[in-house]
């Protein structure tokens, strides 16, 4: 369902690794309602009964039942530039995004 380049499970190995509020917990991918249409959001969190758990690049992924419809064939990265640096989805359910680069419809 997810795929997690070796960047992005990499980082996730260090968000855990450094702080002990992380561990033993599986990271979590949500799709919420955002200002001008939906944006991606990341945590850490522990497993729901009714959650979608995968294996991706070596870590647990879990993502909400109404996100996994919307999140299904993505592929997260985390990248690094002159920009900043971040968790960047790419989606094949994506219809368009916004201008402010944040929101994303489907």
């Amino acid at each position: 369902m997810i795929q997690m380049t070796e960047a992005a499970a990499t980082k996730v190995k260090t968000f855990t690794d450094q702080s002990p509020d992380y561990q033993g917990k599986d990271f979590r991918i949500f799709v919420e309602s955002g200002n001008c249409g939906f944006s991606y959001g990341f945590t850490f969190d522990e497993a729901k009964s009714d959650d979608e758990v995968n294996e991706a690049g070596g870590i647990r992924v879990v993502i909400d039942p109404l996100s996994a419809k919307y999140l299904n064939g993505a592929k997260v990265d985390y990248v690094e530039d002159m920009r900043g640096a971040g968790f960047v989805i790419d989606n094949p359910n994506t219809k368009s995004s916004c201008g402010c680069g944040n929101s994303v419809s489907f």
